[in-house]
């Protein structure tokens, strides 16, 4: 592992695209000290602590954003997220859409620009929100807003819409600059060194003492929070790289005194396929009954599906989960489509007619992974509460339940393996040649010692076939 972290900053390619990506995610951590004009930032900042366990938390951990600080970035890749999962769904609904998405790289290309288009009246609406919403409320007497701000409120306001639009959209160009310069996905990368950004700070302060209790048993907390943790990024990498392989054999097609095909092969279903989908679909609806509760006064209401607070909480997230996970399933897996393609390819699952019956097969394999991957998820999801309400974790900052419920974890664990196999790949097509010859100092090639055969035959077989031929 050692030599592989060395390799990485030895190689000159490998390197610049490491340093371009931190580059631009230093350059994206700037924008968040760029605060917005004309808000009293004593009460947003209380308004903010208040709400922090709720609304502020759940849009922060999904997105990457601080909506805690009002600054330029403060909307993050939000709306870029709500208009990508917008055109997944449609992707599989609208006849024109899905044929878009069928066209190869260039269909993709046109579903992309339909994505940033539709990114800029989200990103108004969801600005809008945040200005009339929470920067016009109040924190008991005081205004969030400052005084001056009256006399011009609506210019305000569309200065302000203009500029978290704005900031949203130089994230989304920073996200594309280091999917095509650096490392990763850009929009991924972004997302969780915003989640990961806050965690470090909250650590230190809890390892100071700076939560509920003493320093000793804010210490013993943390230690805790830190083995739960670490069992439950074991648990999300687990599931996250299991599979249902489902055997596949090729036709055997003769050809004269040749027979071709045959060959076994392996159909991967992942068994969370949904990915994170469910629970952010889960946790934004059960936002909606919390926000009624706080604006008619229905304190019931707001207690009742509050972050945390008992049994109908855990039970509709849950129930959620396991509709989402199915329903974006099954937009997204078409078993006829997969059992026409193995068919047109003379490929078949053995023991199992082509055309319907394989459908069938492959429908029914997929709601019993997808029961699975929704039972895991609605553990993860739900866990965090569960250890909460029993007082385990009852000197833990919002910001680290948060950071160790499902959605948090779920995407840094993904981010990272999705990064480590980046690395990977570098590393391989770098050392590929070096496998198979070394390189000296004066520029010429020498076959690897005890492998002289070996390696003149690859050769001979590839790119001197011809003159062997002549021979």
């Amino acid at each position: 592992m050692a030599v592989s972290l060395v390799n990485l900053v030895r190689v000159p390619e490998i390197r610049n695209k490491l340093l371009f990506t931190l580059g631009f995610l230093a350059l994206y951590r700037i924008g968040f000290k760029i605060p917005l004009p004309g808000v009293s930032y004593q009460a947003f900042r209380a308004a903010a602590d208040q709400a922090g366990s709720g609304l502020f938390g759940l849009m922060n951990i999904m997105t990457g954003a601080q909506l805690q600080q009002a600054t330029l970035f403060s909307l993050g890749v939000m709306p870029y997220i709500s208009a990508s999962i917008i055109f997944s769904l449609l992707s599989k609904v609208v006849p024109s859409l899905e044929k878009l998405s069928k066209e190869g790289a260039s269909g993709q290309r046109k579903i992309n620009q339909y994505t940033r288009l539709a990114t800029i009246p989200i990103c108004l609406v969801q600005s809008l929100f945040v200005v009339i919403g929470v920067l016009g409320s109040k924190v008991g007497t005081t205004p969030m807003l400052s005084s001056s701000v009256a006399s011009y409120y609506g210019l305000y306001v569309v200065l302000v819409m203009v500029a978290l639009t704005a900031g949203t959209m130089f994230i989304m160009w920073i996200g594309e600059q280091i999917t095509e310069n650096g490392v990763g996905n850009g929009i991924s990368i972004i997302i969780m060194s915003g989640i990961v950004a806050e965690l470090w700070p909250t650590m230190v302060r809890l390892w100071s003492g700076g939560g509920q209790g003493d320093a000793t048993q804010s210490f013993q907390t943390l230690l805790l929070f830190l083995l739960t943790w670490s069992v439950m990024v074991v648990a999300v990498v687990f599931m996250t790289k299991a599979h249902r392989r489902i055997p596949i054999r090729q036709a055997k097609q003769t050809r004269g005194r040749q027979v071709y095909g045959g060959q076994a092969h392996f159909l991967p279903i992942k068994v969370n396929s949904a990915g994170v989908m469910p629970i952010i679909f889960g946790s934004a609806l059960l936002m909606i009954p919390m926000m009624i509760g706080k604006m008619t006064g229905w304190r019931a209401l707001e207690e009742a599906f509050g972050q945390g607070r008992g049994f109908w909480y855990v039970f509709s997230f849950s129930g959620l989960i396991f509709f989402f996970s199915f329903f974006w399933t099954s937009m997204m897996f078409q078993p006829g489509e997969m059992a026409n393609n193995l068919k047109e390819h003379g490929s078949f699952i053995p023991g199992i007619r082509p055309g319907k019956p394989t459908a069938d097969f492959l429908e029914k394999t997929m709601e019993r992974i997808t029961l699975i991957g929704a039972a895991f998820l609605a553990t993860i999801a739900v866990f965090p509460t569960f250890m909460q309400n029993a007082g385990t974790f009852s000197g833990l900052e919002g910001r680290l339940v948060y950071f160790m419920s499902g959605t948090s974890i779920l995407i840094v664990v993904g981010v990272a393996l999705d990064l480590v196999e980046k690395f990977n790949a570098m590393l391989i097509m770098r050392n590929y040649e070096g496998f198979m010859k070394e390189t000296p100092t004066d520029g010429t090639t020498v076959a690897p010692k005890g492998k002289a055969g070996a390696g003149a035959g690859s050769g001979e077989g590839s790119g001197g076939w011809g003159r062997r031929g002549k021979s």
